[in-house]
């Protein structure tokens, strides 16, 4: 007997759950076979999934960009609809890339294929009557924070908050001394550096917005600190990445940096600080207990459409977990270069301070402990994987 899964995933992020769950799938499942179609990255292929489309099609950013590719987009959704009803699959696994996703669950489901969504929308900071439409497109639904499954209390879905499986993954001492020490050796970077990792998005959208204004930035650290050694390390997701990056350095000749391939984890292990676009890699930088900058702009037109929908007082992972401004967040034209570098600053000194160092460094390792083992106890992909198995289990297990 064999099982055939869907998957789509549209960014780094979700390619890296994806490959998780894959792999816990197939360690749960008590069948000869377990198969794996969809659309998704290099970790998701290296799990067995056989693509469907290449996963750079669904690189799209803000508001105005998926307007702008519409009809491209139409028309994937539904091929990949078509197939994944054509190929009879058991079940279908949408990993955030909410829009589309959730458009590809909803036909499925009314197909009578069974559907679950990876990762809950942020109803918590804008938007919250979407929990009714995960309802109607997802049978489960698996959250990464804790605070997120009461959002959908007595809606027709199984809501749990499974943990981060990035929590999992980072070990609670993965950023101290010796981790530092032993990353700069391998950048080639001395142990004696300020090290600052840069981390200006996975897009070129957001590379476009976010690399300048941060470089900006981290040039005014050097000019003000001229007796000590300042080391940029920024990762590259890909080679498109990198040479778009490199393209923003020429204007910075003096600034010593060091570029990584599609390793944000080495970067910020290595760095003492780290300015950061908002999104996962915040809340990795916790996990290895970074002080941190995290800044975002977008579009203009993009920008006034977000600023009226978003409620809450957060953006920033860290402080959106800890109900209280943890890190700084600089948004939109609030994300000068010069209050990037003097709030990097004074991160950097709040650290050296062994009392703020050790309240942050407590709430940090807190939040850490709490998102390793989710609901269960059992981490993100295992409990993810044994509930899909449930629901699929009259049938297929």
């Amino acid at each position: 007997m064999s099982i055939k899964i869907g998957l789509l995933a549209g960014e780094p992020s979700g390619d890296y759950l994806a490959a998780g769950l894959m792999a816990a799938l197939r360690d749960q499942a008590h069948t000869e076979t377990i198969e794996f179609i969809g659309v998704g990255g290099p970790a998701m292929i290296a799990q067995g999934l056989r693509i469907l489309a290449p996963f750079e099609s669904l690189a799209v950013n803000g508001f105005k960009e998926p307007l702008l590719r519409l009809p491209q987009l139409w028309r994937l959704y539904r091929h990949l609809a078509e197939v994944m009803q054509a190929e009879n699959v058991d079940l279908f696994v949408g990993v955030d890339f909410n829009v589309f996703n959730f458009l590809l669950e909803g036909r499925l489901r009314k197909a009578g294929i069974a559907t679950a969504h990876y990762v809950s929308p942020s109803v918590y900071a804008w938007r919250r009557g979407r929990t009714k439409k995960v309802a109607r497109c997802a049978d489960l639904l698996f959250c990464l924070y804790p605070f997120e499954p009461q959002f959908y209390a007595g809606l027709p879905l199984r809501a749990i908050f499974v943990g981060h499986p990035l929590a999992e993954s980072i070990d609670m001492d993965a950023g101290g001394h010796e981790a530092r020490q032993q990353a700069r050796a391998q950048l080639q970077i001395s142990a004696d550096d300020l090290v600052i990792a840069v981390l200006p998005g996975s897009r070129g959208s957001e590379v476009a917005l976010m690399l300048e204004p941060f470089l900006q930035a981290a040039q005014i650290l050097v000019d003000k600190s001229p007796n000590r050694r300042i080391s940029v390390v920024i990762p590259c997701v890909n080679e498109s990445r990198r040479q778009q990056i490199e393209q923003g350095l020429q204007p910075f000749p003096q600034l010593q940096v060091t570029l990584v391939n599609n390793d944000a984890r080495l970067a910020l292990v290595a760095a003492d600080a780290a300015m950061i676009k908002s999104g996962t890699s915040t809340l990795e930088a916790m996990l290895l207990r970074r002080p941190m900058v995290i800044s975002y702009r977008l579009g203009n037109f993009s920008y006034r459409i977000a600023s009226r929908l978003v409620n809450t007082p957060f953006i920033a992972l860290p402080n959106i977990l800890a109900g209280q401004s943890l890190v700084p967040e600089l948004i939109q034209d609030a994300a000068t270069p010069e209050a990037i570098a003097q709030a990097l600053t004074e991160q950097l000194e709040a650290f050296a301070d062994s009392s703020q160092q050790t309240n942050a460094m407590l709430t940090f390792e807190q939040l850490h402990q709490q998102l390793r083992q989710g609901e269960s106890g059992q981490g993100a992909s295992a409990t993810a994987a044994g509930e899909i198995l449930d629901l699929l289990s009259p049938r297929k297990v």
